[in-house]
């Protein structure tokens, strides 16, 4: 596959193919390009690898619009979407190896059932930590 042309919506990045098919994912993957001024986001190379943002120190390939997960959920989506949330602290406090974490949140492993439950669990018993300061 490759992208002929790009666009952002919605907190999305779009993508038209050479075949006509449009694809997405979503920013919540691209830090960078989420916090991007829409000239910076226009500011991108088009290559036969993928899209480049180079002022930015960003890179997408096409191979990435094709993975099974365009817009994160679980694990991942609740550290991308509170980044005050220290995911290797809370990793740390859990005994789970930094590494490991670090997949979950980039989607690339998914925690089970059992260890995504404890993670919810233990940010659980942060924020009631920290509600009861000044109580």
């Amino acid at each position: 596959m490759v992208i002929t042309k790009i666009w952002f919506e919605n907190d999305r990045l779009y993508g038209l193919t050479d075949e006509g098919k449009i694809v997405w994912q979503s920013l919540l993957w691209y830090k960078r390009l989420r916090n991007a001024t829409d000239d910076e986001r226009n500011d991108y190379e088009i290559d036969d690898e993928g899209i480049h943002w180079y002022e930015l120190d960003e890179d997408v390939s096409f191979e990435s619009f094709e993975y099974d997960n365009p817009e994160p959920v679980g694990v991942s989506k609740l550290f991308l979407t509170h980044p005050e949330v220290n995911p290797l602290a809370v990793a740390k406090r859990l005994g789970i190896n930094p590494g490991l974490m670090t997949h979950y949140i980039n989607g690339t492993r998914k925690p089970s059932k059992d260890c995504e439950s404890k993670i919810y669990n233990e940010i659980k018993v942060i924020g009631e930590s920290l509600a009861a300061i000044g109580s």
